[in-house]
């Protein structure tokens, strides 16, 4: 197969919104980006839009029934820091980079979701001490390239506080640059959040989250400017796109205070789940509903008799519920027994305290415990999707394309660099490359 490129760069920026499309073209690198490049303002994300499902869908161009990744943590009932998806090995099938390195391609990747543990050259994974016997360097460097990780925290360590945003960002953006002039890797991955966290923490349209994108801006023509001074920029591919969109929300549902009343969580004195027969899994704006014992009949119907009710009541945050057979078809967990879908202006968590809606406040995201903003949702939510830039060797320059899926991106890198993901959910978006 015909490569078309020699380096492809892919920016992933957390949580970019086709609603911000008009602001980046007011920047200036983000304005010299798309000077030539094809782009699309509708991308629609997948379900549940949650960021380790969307990048597992990015690299391999599959919905995460297929690869394996249904959200972002574990089934941990009870536990306040569940472990997240952070290895490779969670990924069922291929994988962009892992058949990058089969063809003998130098790859790269930098706070890539899902990729713990992963044959990558240069490779410093996200993955975060969660345990308090947990060290956050001793992490890294175990699950990710332990002398590229060391020699980029001994260079720009000092840019960071711990995993604090927008410390990070620009850590992982000198580690990139540096890693552009001196590696030169034929396929690279970057993954930013600090637009994520700051919409997170103030809200979709907050003043936090333009000074975000100000320094995404920022970032993005230090990227440009190390591609150019290394002489790659001629053969190279930049890709910039985000994952999925967010919303604001107001109110916190917390179904398992209503399983706990149901008599389906039975928790000790000191709230811990003790044990459960169903149990509600977020991923803020949609929510999976599991079953301890699938085969246990009576507590399904007790459960969907539960959620039909809570629909029927508008203030109770429930859009809509589909079974798992449905939410497979949607591309999301089939195991799930139910999934959920929040409201505009609501959005779930796993909380086993307290009422079974909570207001949000101030004091409530200071905390930690709540959020201003989410994502999680539905692809059908109006105004929900992301964007998809791509400029450089092997893109035909200013094509629009009216709309494209997610899983499309891992195909269409794939062909980009003469390589082959197999049989995939997504497509290969032809209309954009330059194949002869």
């Amino acid at each position: 197969m015909q490569r078309l490129t020699d380096h492809l760069i892919v920016i992933s920026f957390d949580c970019l919104s086709a609603q911000d499309i008009r602001k980046l073209k007011a920047l200036p690198n983000f304005k010299a980006l798309l000077r030539s490049a094809s782009i699309c303002e509708n991308v629609e994300t997948i379900y549940p839009s949650v960021t380790y499902p969307c990048h597992a869908s990015i690299v391999t161009g599959n919905y995460p029934n297929q690869h394996g990744v249904p959200t972002n943590t574990l089934l941990q009932p009870g536990r306040e820091s569940p472990d997240w998806y952070w290895g490779r090995r969670y990924i069922q099938g291929t994988t962009l980079y892992d058949e990058a390195k089969r063809a003998g391609m130098s790859t790269a990747a930098l706070l890539w979701p899902v990729t713990a543990k992963a044959k990558i050259d240069y490779h410093m994974p996200e993955i975060f001490a969660n345990r308090p016997w947990h060290h956050q360097i001793v992490t890294s460097l175990w699950n990710g390239s332990k002398r590229y990780q060391f020699d980029m925290n001994k260079r720009f360590g000092h840019l960071r506080k711990g995993t604090e945003q927008p410390e990070l960002d620009d850590f992982v953006t000198a580690s990139a640059v540096h890693t552009i002039k001196t590696k030169k890797p034929n396929l690279m991955l970057i993954h930013l959040v600090d637009l994520d966290s700051q919409r997170h923490r103030h809200g979709f349209s907050s003043a936090e989250a333009d000074a975000a994108i100000l320094r995404h801006d920022a970032r993005l023509g230090q990227i440009l400017t190390a591609l150019k001074d290394s002489g790659l920029y001629e053969k190279s591919t930049i890709v910039a796109l985000g994952d999925h969109s967010s919303l604001d929300h107001s109110k916190a549902v917390k179904l398992n205070v209503l399983l706990i009343e149901s008599g389906l969580i039975e928790v000790t004195k000191r709230g811990k789940v003790k044990r459960w027969k169903a149990y509600c899994k977020s991923n803020d704006g949609s929510a999976y509903i599991y079953l301890k014992d699938k085969s246990d009949t009576g507590t399904k119907e007790r459960v969907r008799a539960l959620l039909n009710s809570l629909v029927m009541n508008e203030e109770n945050g429930v859009e809509f519920v589909i079974d798992g057979e449905e939410a497979g078809r949607r591309g999301a967990d089939e195991n799930a027994t139910f999934m959920v879908e929040a409201r505009r202006g609501y959005y779930f968590t796993e909380h086993l305290d307290g009422d079974s809606i909570d207001v949000i406040t101030e004091d409530d995201v200071a905390s930690g415990k709540y959020t201003f903003a989410s994502h999680g949702y539905s692809p059908t939510k109006g105004n929900y999707e992301t964007i998809f830039i791509a400029t450089g060797k092997g893109i035909k320059p200013n094509v629009e394309i009216p709309v494209m899926r997610l899983i499309d991106e891992g195909p269409t890198f794939a062909r980009l660099l003469g390589l082959d993901l197999g049989k995939t959910d997504g497509k290969v978006i032809e209309q954009v490359l330059e194949i002869e």
